[in-house]
This record gives C-alpha cells, sequence and structure tokens, in this order.
C-alpha cells in the first residue's frame, strides 16, 4: 500500500475522547476512518464546497475502498492532526491520503496512522455518475497538479 501526501494538504486538529478508545486505552481501529472523514469533510469546506453543498445537488460520495496502516497508538487526551491530501481524481471517483501524528510538546510530531479513502460518485438512486464539470473544476483545485487532465473516457 503506497500512500503519499502532497501538497496542497488540510490539516485538522483533534483531541481523543474517550469515546473514540477500546477497552485496552487506545484509539479502536474503527476510529481513525471516522477521523479520515473529519479531514476529507473540511478539507472541501474549508473551500468552499461542504458535502452538503453536493448532496444538495443529488450527489452522493460513497467509501468504495479503504486502507491504514498502524504505525503507533493514539490514546485519550491527545491531540492528533489529521493531514488531508486529494490525490487521484477520475470523473466519477477520487482518493484522498491521510496521514494522523501526534503532537507533542518541545518534540517532533509522532507519525501514528498512514491511510487512504477511494469514494464513488453515485446519485440518489444509488446509480453511478460523473462529477458535474464545475465540481471537477473545483477538485482540482485540491489537486497538487491543478492543471491535470481528466481522459474523457476515465470512468
Amino acid at each position: 500500500m503506497q500512500i503519499e501526501l502532497t501538497d496542497p494538504l488540510h490539516h485538522l486538529y483533534l483531541r481523543v475522547l474517550y469515546a473514540d478508545t477500546d477497552a485496552g486505552g487506545v484509539v479502536y481501529n474503527a476510529t481513525y476512518l471516522r477521523f479520515f472523514e473529519a479531514g476529507r469533510t473540511e478539507m472541501v469546506r474549508a473551500l468552499g464546497l461542504p458535502y452538503s453543498a453536493l448532496e444538495q445537488r443529488g450527489l452522493i460520495l460513497p467509501l468504495t475502498e479503504c486502507g491504514l496502516r498502524y504505525k503507533a497508538p493514539a490514546r485519550y487526551d491527545d491531540l492528533l492532526t489529521v493531514s488531508t491530501s486529494l490525490v487521484t481524481l477520475s470523473r466519477a471517483s477520487c482518493r484522498f491520503n491521510y496521514r494522523i501524528t501526534r503532537e507533542q510538546e518541545h518534540q517532533p510530531a509522532q507519525l501514528l496512522t498512514l491511510g487512504y479513502t477511494v469514494h464513488a460518485c453515485i446519485n440518489k438512486e444509488g446509480r453511478p455518475c460523473r462529477f458535474p464539470p464545475d465540481v471537477i473544476q473545483f477538485l482540482k483545485l485540491l489537486r497538487p497538479d491543478s492543471a491535470v487532465d481528466i481522459p474523457a473516457d476515465d470512468v
């Protein structure tokens, strides 16, 4: 699993709550997907396209694939940074990469988790559809190379 973060990145800072942890006192494995969702959601919101605006247009972006690589555990009350980058964009899907680090006073941040999610574009009936051209243009702004072309047959 290759996970590279590229600029532009979005950084979301969050504090681990008791509800995020398991019986062992560490962040439960599936909670990292919620952290990824928060990073992705706030990235597009900060740049002017909240998910609610996509939903109002009849578009839904379900998760179709994900991967995580755990490097170290997060624990209750840790201050985390969720770094998010859009790395792949096609006419009907996109991939985000993530890095979660623990902030530490007077020390470099510690890498905890690397991951990615892939999302399809579907309509309210659950059928695959293409991103509208204006949404493609917006999402291109999140890419490191905003001039990237998307082939017409790339669905």
